[in-house]
């Protein structure tokens, strides 16, 4: 394995090692990518008070995140098409992060089924989900992720409706890849990628494909796909989830006060403050400035998580400082196991570790959950003063 110090130095291995339509699918915002680089710019202006002279022995990052236990504030964000990015990518992330101590969320638009990550997995993951027109699938989806023993339910609420993301549409993203001649010449240079790819059986939306009756090959299943998101999604439907699912859930797109008091109402158990990357509404708040306001508006009655953004330790330090309960990553686990699979997976997840423990240390501080704002200087107006 090459010397791996931090997330960009995974980033350009998997850069070299991806198909350019999964790369771009994953490092990609909507419209003029604004709110794609805001999420992560926006943590530059948050800085560490540095304290000296303090113990800094027998430190922990262990915490809980919706009364489970975690090794550190971290848990594995959703991401579709995951096994696009290497060869039964969902069980290798899920593996990683179930080694590493952590959640792993499996997203309703993955290429390994949760059947699939079940079977190869021993604790519970956590699934994603998807608000389908199709009211019969909706329920045959949350019973299976019942049967699964997931033990939390993520329903993403800000895509009702697609966002356009100009590099899709440019690169015809489909899985598996259509065979046009510029995909064929882009992907005759990753061979590593294919040679995982003809090995493995996963090439298409596991959750969907034999769920749903006249969907059978990619054409099918896209136009299916397109035609399921529920715009008509509303809180009295996911009062109905709640009630179908049973079990721990956690709302995810909340961007907004508002919004988080009404999640509270509805009985959710977390929240997580979210602009789905950046790849929905561009021109939106990056997440950690829409963090402080929603903090304020629910105080203790649900649990505030956030995503977005995050792609060091640093990062998720600063958002439990802010006053974050947990935090979740996308395209910095995505970067490692594009570049080496289930052990890029594991260096990412031990990157964001180091940095959050040896920063903490530096901040004062040896267990994460005695760390709050007061390690943070804050500007005036980070999270606005809005007309």
């Amino acid at each position: 394995m090459p010397v791996i110090t931090n997330i960009e130095d995974l980033k350009r291995i998997y850069r070299r090692r991806t198909p350019r339509m999964f790369y771009d699918y994953c490092e990609s915002g909507s419209w003029t990518e604004q709110t794609f680089r805001e999420n992560s710019s926006d943590f530059d202006d948050l800085y560490f008070r540095q304290r000296v002279a303090v113990d800094m022995s027998n430190r922990t990052t262990a915490t809980k995140m919706i009364g489970q236990d975690v090794a550190m504030p971290v848990a594995l964000a959703p991401v579709g098409l995951t096994g696009m990015q290497t060869a039964d990518g969902e069980i290798k992330a899920a593996k990683a992060a179930e080694k590493f101590g952590i959640p792993f969320t499996l997203s309703t638009m993955s290429i390994c089924s949760i059947e699939d990550v079940a079977e190869h997995t021993t604790k519970p993951f956590w699934f994603q989900l998807y608000t389908m027109k199709d009211q019969d699938y909706l329920a045959r989806l949350i019973q299976r992720a019942k049967d699964a023993k997931c033990s939390a339910l993520v329903v993403t609420l800000d895509l009702q409706i697609l966002g356009q993301r100009h590099k899709d549409l440019k690169n015809g993203l489909s899985a598996p890849p259509k065979p046009t001649l510029a995909n064929m010449v882009n992907l005759a240079t990753k061979w590593r990628w294919g040679l995982g790819m003809l090995g493995t059986k996963r090439r298409q939306f596991g959750n969907i494909v034999g769920h749903i009756d006249d969907v059978g090959d990619p054409s099918s299943l896209m136009a299916w796909t397109a035609e399921q998101f529920d715009p008509a999604l509303d809180w009295s439907a996911i009062e109905k989830i709640k009630e179908m699912w049973g079990g721990p859930l956690i709302l995810k797109g909340v961007m907004e006060p508002e919004d988080a008091v009404m999640a509270a109402n509805v009985g959710a158990d977390a929240i997580v403050v979210s602009n789905h990357g950046g790849r929905q509404l561009d021109g939106a708040l990056s997440s950690i400035r829409a963090l402080d306001p929603i903090l304020q508006a629910v105080g203790d009655r649900v649990e505030v998580h956030i995503d977005s953004g995050i792609r060091s330790g640093q990062d998720v330090l600063k958002a439990r400082a802010m006053g974050a309960k947990g935090t979740y990553i996308g395209r910095a686990y995505i970067y490692g196991l594009g570049a080496m699979g289930e052990a890029g997976v594991t260096k990412a997840l031990e990157v964001i570790h180091k940095e959050l423990d040896v920063s903490m240390a530096f901040c004062g501080h040896r267990d994460i959950n005695n760390v709050g704002r007061d390690i943070l200087k804050v500007p005036a107006g980070f999270s606005g003063d809005w007309q």
